[in-house]
Formats: structure tokens, C-alpha cells, sequence
């Protein structure tokens, strides 16, 4: 078995070969065909997440090297233990990597994605960034056909992001304005989604202008910069008072405040970007708007059967994709990092 593994943070990952993993109870081995590469990836393997004012969330103990990275797996399954049902040798399979420990309150509630105690493939456990992935339990694999591998492999992890947090302002009236912030892979994820699920086609907020392209594209109805001067006032003017609902998919400070300020009263923000940073924000301001605000993590196991079989069933525009061998693993995330990648990045073991 071929991986790319983190074995010290803020260090390049390391070329390893290893046993292949032999399959046990209800464990099933997938050959990897497609791992996406998140900017989750890239924190990862700096060890930490920036809350800003100098503040972090450490993650040296919980990701604990040697790890191998990716958790937007798709690929084949090749070996299967003597207690699993309902998949078989050769089935193709998209992987939920956000797995929990199966036992606290939350994962008996259908939230593994917050468990305390988590298993997710790529963070906790070895993960897509090999040539195999062990999986606990054939639950976690869903059937992509007739999407092509490169694209399924997304919705473990842009796709679902997406999807969760857009159904958490689905009460929003059909002709209310949604912003969306970022077109990223998470963002263009969302944008594209977006008309799908119900909503007015999307206005976005993108700094880079070099993917208002593949922003429109995806669906957005229009596409402004939102550090252009002015660009709050003319959105409050051009949506009657402000929109209905924003998601923040970058997470930055400057991002999460752009999205409060163009709310209308009783309007609602999913912050659901992890890039970092902090703002100030005035609790007089949120209650004399009225205003909704709530934070979206990825997704659970039943979100992720939800939006595979509309993914299945529906014409969705195709994610961007850039696809590079394994061994490119470093200089992806590098690209990634430095804000180079169009889309999302797919490495082709």
C-alpha cells in the first residue's frame, strides 16, 4: 500500500509503503480512485486553526502523526470482512468520511459529524490520500453512478458542507435573495446547488475575479467583489433592504461581517468557512435586526444519503475539477494554500 502521510506538522508529507489493510468484522477496503483535497487538509497538516487575535484551536493531538490525509474518498471495493452486507467485491462507492464513535448522545442522535470522540477518515484515522482506505462499515459507502468518480468523490465533504448548510435556510421564501460568500469548491458547491433545492439563483461575493467565471457558471444571478468600495450599500439598495439569507463559506473575519451587514431584519447567516480570523460584532445590532445566526459543520449520514441520491437523480453543473497524481499530494496543497486551485483538486492514485 502506497500513502502520502503527515508525519510532522508544518512539514511536507512523506512517500510510505506499507501493508495493505485486511479487512475485519464489518470493515471494507476501497482501492482509492479519486481523493479530493480540502482546504481542511491544508490545516491540518499545519497543525492548527486560526481563531485570530493570535488565538488557535490546536489539532496536533487529536490529527496525532502519523496520519495520512484526505477525506473526500472514492474508489472500489476490494476486500470485504466476514460481517459485512449489503455491498460486494468490484462495487463502486463514495465514502462518508465524518465518522463518530458511535456510542455518546450525538451519534445516537444521527450526529457522528459532532462527536467528541470522532473516528473521521483523514483526520483521525488514515484516510484517501493513499492507494487504500480501510472503512468501519459498508453504512459509511454510498453508490455514485452514473456521476463520475472525480465529481462523487466531492460530496464526501464540498458537496455536503454545501448541502447542509443550505438546507438550514430553506424557510426562506422563494423570491427572497440568497447570498453566497466564496466560490471556492465549498461555494461553487453551494451556488450550484442553490437553484436545486428551491432557491433564486444566487448572488455571490468573491474577492478573486478570476472565478467570477466559474461562479456564474455554477448558477450565481450575479457576482460582486465585496471589498469594492461602496459594495454593502449597493447590495442593500439592489436587494430592497438587504437578503434573506447569507452563507459564509470562507470564514474569514472580514467575510462573516460582510454577511451579517447584508442581512434584512430577521434575515439568517450559516458561518460555515474554516479560513480563520475574528470580527467585532455588537449584540444590540443582532437583536435590533432580529437576526438569525448559526454555525454549519459538514454533514451527517443521513444529509449525505440525501444528497447523493439528488445528485444521482438530478442534473447538477459539474464541480470544476483539477486532477493530479498522488505523488503531486504536497505541491496540491501548496497550490490550495496560496489560493491557486480553481474548483477542487482531485488526487488519482
Amino acid at each position: 500500500m502506497r500513502s502520502y502521510r503527515l508525519e510532522h506538522f508544518g512539514a511536507p508529507l512523506i512517500e510510505q509503503h506499507g501493508e495493505t489493510p485486511v479487512p475485519q468484522g464489518r470493515e471494507v477496503v476501497l482501492r482509492v480512485g479519486s481523493c479530493g483535497v480540502c482546504h481542511s487538509d491544508v490545516h491540518l497538516a499545519d497543525g492548527y486553526f486560526d481563531l485570530g487575535g493570535g488565538n488557535r484551536i490546536d489539532l496536533t493531538r487529536s490529527v496525532a502523526p502519523p496520519r495520512t490525509l484526505g477525506h473526500e474518498i472514492a474508489g472500489t471495493v476490494v476486500a470485504i470482512g466476514p460481517e459485512v452486507h449489503g455491498v460486494a467485491i468490484g462495487d463502486q462507492r463514495v465514502v462518508y468520511p465524518w465518522i463518530g464513535c458511535g456510542q455518546c448522545a450525538l451519534c445516537l442522535a444521527g450526529d457522528e459529524h459532532l462527536c467528541n470522540a470522532p473516528r473521521a477518515l483523514g483526520v483521525t484515522r488514515d484516510g484517501g490520500f493513499a492507494d487504500h482506505v480501510s472503512v468501519p462499515d459498508a453504512k459509511y459507502l454510498f453508490a455514485y453512478a452514473p456521476l463520475s468518480e472525480e465529481q462523487a468523490c466531492t460530496y464526501a465533504c464540498s458537496g455536503l458542507t454545501a448541502f447542509s448548510a443550505l438546507t438550514k435556510v430553506m424557510a426562506i421564501g422563494a423570491n427572497e435573495r440568497l447570498l453566497i460568500i466564496g466560490a471556492g469548491g465549498v461555494g461553487l458547491s453551494g451556488i450550484r446547488m442553490a437553484t436545486a433545492l428551491g432557491f433564486a439563483a444566487p448572488i455571490v461575493a468573491e474577492v478573486d475575479r478570476s472565478k467570477w467565471d466559474i461562479a456564474r457558471e455554477a448558477g450565481a444571478s450575479e457576482v460582486i467583489d465585496p471589498k469594492a468600495d461602496g459594495a454593502g450599500r449597493a447590495l442593500a439598495k439592489s436587494t430592497g433592504g438587504g437578503v434573506a439569507a447569507a452563507i459564509d463559506f470562507v470564514g474569514a473575519g472580514e467575510t462573516f461581517s460582510f454577511g451579517f451587514n447584508a442581512l434584512k431584519k430577521g434575515g439568517a447567516l450559516v458561518s460555515v468557512g474554516l479560513f480563520g480570523g475574528m470580527t467585532p460584532l455588537s449584540p444590540a445590532l443582532v437583536a435590533m435586526k432580529a437576526v438569525h445566526i448559526m454555525g454549519s459543520y459538514v454533514g451527517s449520514l443521513v444529509e449525505m444519503g440525501t444528497l447523493m441520491a439528488l445528485a444521482r437523480d438530478r442534473s447538477l453543473p459539474d464541480l470544476p475539477l483539477s486532477s493530479f497524481p498522488l505523488n503531486a499530494a504536497n505541491e496540491t496543497l501548496s497550490a490550495l494554500k496560496a489560493g491557486r486551485v480553481r474548483g477542487r483538486a482531485v488526487l488519482k492514485p
